[in-house]
């Protein structure tokens, strides 16, 4: 059966926030079918690709309709005939008929949704899921997940400065177990913010909308939360995305929320005072993507107990990310299709960044659809570690799901699910919240 395209269509669908975004169907001569839908995110990169959008005043100026004709006109014409096995090589034709760094001419989300469909297309002509496609052959693990408990920053109308206050269940036994955890954590968390009627509804990303009056006031609630909900002796451990590049620039990083403005060395020293006194495992942009020595700061102080994220800093490039291993800055990347623009991009970082040992999280956007890939991703590639929002929302909850049906698919080659995928030791904390140790509290339960 022949594994040569035959037809590449795309169509304007919807995404989480109601906003237009593309999908892209690719058809081959064996009649094998994949589908690819672009997601979108609130919080970019500068140096991510672009999604192309109509501007205007229909939908807001996030129409789709000139990267869903470029997909139709030359993506197409691109395509038609080339072999889907050789994901690389068709990157490599989307990427120089595109000619810019960024993917500005055809569209970044026109683009990766194609790159996408091709790679499912081509599972799908093997007769195999995605995840196992991707594995050639190899064992692979199921990821530990980031859950975002409390949403903020871009994501929630920037109640808080911080965007998003996670958990990772470093104690689960399975996905199974790790997603009982989170939905223990998250219920908890949404009693709390309900009792001191600081729950405001659910941010971007299915997390909760809080309205604190600082944001140690949400680390101090998500650390209650954790111990409320009974894991507070290391079995769920904290992660942060602070999202600097959001509140910071030039070396100045000015906190709405607190009302305060710090310079590099006092807001890593606040950061610092924050991983000394809650259960934090992990920490993503802790610094501006502009702010290169700060990075450096930050990894060389607490990247030996911690993990430090590049995401803006980084966004999904494989040079970016040898330049930054070479510099002292981060020691785990985010994994985001979108960013980088293909799925050959894509790889490629993911296999850098393994090669030098760092840590990896496949990541979903805040801007989300139905599109299960980057739990494939996570699985075939053994990355260790998913990022797809809360435990809210269908959205997020395909993803987690569909890591669930991996686990209980009885492959033989899925080994057990395993917490042991952070670059650095993890901790073994047990949760305190005496007024010492703590800073602004909410009044007790």
């Amino acid at each position: 059966m022949s594994s040569k395209i035959k037809s590449v269509n795309g169509f304007r669908i919807w995404d989480s926030r109601g906003r237009p975004t593309v999908e892209v169907e690719v058809q081959l001569e064996s009649g094998a079918i994949g589908l690819g839908i672009a997601p979108a995110g609130a919080s970019r990169g500068s140096n991510e690709a672009i999604d192309l959008r109509d501007g205007g005043t229909a939908h807001g100026g996030f129409g789709v309709d000139r990267a869903v004709a470029n997909v139709n006109g030359p993506i197409r014409q691109a395509l038609i005939g080339l072999d889907a096995i050789d994901q690389a090589m068709l990157d490599a034709v989307l990427i120089e008929r595109d000619g810019t760094a960024n993917k500005s001419v055809l569209g970044g989300n026109a683009i990766v949704a194609t790159s996408m469909a091709m790679l499912k297309a081509a599972a799908a002509a093997q007769q195999q899921s995605v995840w196992r496609y991707l594995s050639a052959a190899e064992d692979v693990t199921l990821p530990l997940p980031q859950v975002q408990i409390f949403g903020g920053g871009a994501h929630a109308g920037r109640r808080t400065d911080i965007q998003d206050f996670l958990v990772m269940p470093v104690g689960a036994q399975s996905f199974d177990h790790a997603m009982v955890i989170c939905a223990d954590i998250y219920r908890a968390a949404g009693q709390i913010m309900l009792a001191k009627g600081a729950q405001c509804g659910v941010a971007d990303e299915g997390g909760w909308w809080p309205n604190f009056d600082s944001n140690e006031q949400a680390l101090e609630t998500l650390t209650r939360s954790i111990d409320q909900a009974g894991y507070g002796h290391g079995q769920a451990l904290i992660a942060l995305d602070i999202a600097a590049s959001e509140f910071g620039r030039n070396g100045r990083y000015r906190l709405a929320l607190d009302q305060h403005e710090y310079d590099t060395d006092a807001w890593l020293e606040l950061v610092s005072r924050w991983v000394a006194r809650y259960p934090i495992i992990s920490i993503e942009d802790p610094v501006a993507e502009d702010d290169q020595v700060g990075m450096q700061k930050i990894t060389t102080a607490l990247g030996h107990r911690i993990q430090i994220i590049g995401d803006d800093f980084l966004v999904t490039n494989a040079q970016r990310v040898t330049d930054a291993q070479k510099s002292g800055a981060c020691n785990a990347v985010l994994i985001k299709p979108n960013q980088a623009g293909t799925i050959t991009e894509t790889l490629a970082t993911f296999r850098c960044a393994k090669s030098l040992d760092w840590g990896t999280i496949v990541s979903a956007r805040s801007g989300e659809t139905e599109d299960t890939l980057i739990a494939h991703l996570a699985v075939g590639l053994a990355a260790g570690q998913l990022k797809v929002g809360s435990f809210a929302r269908s959205e997020r909850m395909a993803k987690w799901n569909e890591c669930l049906r991996i686990e209980r698919s009885g492959d033989v080659a899925v080994r057990p699910f395993s917490a042991k995928v952070l670059p650095v030791p993890v901790p073994v904390p047990v949760l305190t919240l005496s007024p010492a140790a703590s800073g602004p509290s909410l009044p007790a339960t």
